[in-house]
């Protein structure tokens, strides 16, 4: 009987034996310079001539509630109405636009993982725990 988890394996039988085994852990998406406000993204994004491999967002430790409402007047004002509007992809573009000082465009452009990358930053940075 063989017993296996990330580092060890163990077998069970005429011959009781331990193990070590050595593995190698996928490199986890890194996004911790500044405290987890840095997002690194997969491949350089190129946007208005311009090639970005992540984009900072430690902004979000300066924004205020007037800042949220005014992101959420925004959205009303396209015609976008969410529940919980900071949940959204939206909000979290625009969001990320006035942390970053790059404009909404910028945001909206990104490849899908990337952009949800940003919204998880984002959500977490509201409902996160200290």
């Amino acid at each position: 009987m063989v017993f296996e988890n990330a580092n060890d394996s163990i077998t069970i039988g005429d011959d009781t034996e331990l193990k070590q085994v050595e593995t190698q852990a996928e490199p986890a998406d890194t996004e911790e310079p500044d405290g987890g406000y840095y997002i690194t993204f997969k491949k350089p994004f190129v946007w208005e001539d311009e090639t970005y491999t992540g984009v900072d967002l430690s902004g979000l430790e300066d924004l205020s509630a007037r800042d949220m409402i005014s992101t959420q007047r925004m959205m009303e004002r396209s015609g976008s109405i969410n529940v919980l509007p900071e949940m959204s992809l939206e909000y979290a573009c625009i969001f990320a636009s006035k942390a970053s000082g790059l404009p909404q465009e910028f945001f909206q452009s990104l490849p899908p993982r990337e952009a949800i990358k940003i919204k998880n930053r984002v959500t977490s940075f509201f409902y996160g725990e200290e």
